[in-house]
């Protein structure tokens, strides 16, 4: 396990798919990430697939919800005590699944109260590569004792517009978009019902939010401004005392379409031989 520590914040970060384990701050180490569960870095694909494949210039490839990266084995390419950088390459048994060449990765660096990650894929192949990438982080709400999930909210950083990205039974894309209201033009109060359906993706933000209670004196506030989708995801069984916000890159595969890859809404091309960078951050108080 790899551990950053600065004055403010210490994070523990696991090499198997660079996983984000623990968020705390200090002194006091106040648990930030819910402990249950581990929330995985999406790469190459983001939510689940018709069929559970798709294909590249009419051949077909399996692939699994969320890509593979939360599974592979990464390298520690530079670590210091308030940064690291993660780094995972193609192999024959991600070929099987995803015909590029590639290099992913994923850095973390400590800024005062702000977690700072970046993704970084480079195309290593001789055609252009196509993907996707998101973030999963799931936070403790309840963040203090006192409080229950309902005293807390998603406040947006500025008034805005939101469409809601709206979804089949199979938790796949369909075409509608319905207009999303906010209470008082940024805001959802919290309920577990809004995930009685999975998650809640909306798209039209304006890049930042935070969850947060009135009641309470302690929050945490996402940073996705390359992102233009997030989402906002619970179990829908019993009453979970988490919520995940998730900046995506891309939507999950249409309800009903096996999706040519070059050819898929919002995919991210890569020409041979360059790189995107996608940043994003979290910040607690």
């Amino acid at each position: 396990m790899i551990q950053l520590q600065n004055e403010d914040l210490r994070v523990l970060i696991d090499p198997v798919g660079g996983r984000l384990q623990s968020l705390q701050s200090m002194p006091g180490g106040r648990e930030y990430l819910w402990q249950k569960s581990r929330f995985p870095h999406m790469f190459p694909f983001v939510g689940r697939l018709f069929e559970k494949r798709y294909t590249v210039n009419g051949s077909s490839y399996p692939m699994e919800m969320h890509g593979f990266v939360r599974n592979m084995q990464m390298e520690v390419l530079e670590q210091t005590p308030t940064g690291c950088t993660l780094s995972g390459t193609d192999t024959p048994e991600t070929r099987k699944s995803y015909p590029y060449s590639f290099c992913f990765r994923v850095s973390y660096r400590l800024e005062g109260k702000r977690l700072e990650i970046t993704y970084y894929v480079e195309n290593l192949s001789q055609e252009p590569l196509y993907c996707a990438v998101g973030g999963h982080p799931g936070f403790n709400v309840p963040l203090e004792e006192g409080l229950c999930f309902e005293d807390y909210a998603l406040t947006f950083s500025k008034a805005c517009h939101p469409e809601q990205v709206n979804f089949s039974d199979s938790v796949l894309t369909l075409e509608a978009r319905t207009p999303y209201p906010l209470e008082a033009g940024v805001q959802i109060p919290l309920k577990h019902s809004l995930f009685a359906l999975d998650a809640l993706v909306l798209q039209g933000t304006p890049g930042k939010v935070l969850l947060s209670s009135m009641k309470g004196n302690h929050g945490v506030r996402v940073d996705y401004p390359q992102m233009p989708y997030v989402g906002f995801w619970q179990f829908d069984k019993g009453e979970p005392q988490f919520l995940c916000i998730e900046p995506w890159s891309a939507l999950p595969g249409r309800e009903g379409t096996l999706e040519e890859l070059t050819q898929f809404p919002d995919m991210t091309c890569i020409q041979p031989g360059e790189h995107i960078e996608n940043p994003w951050s979290i910040a607690v108080w």
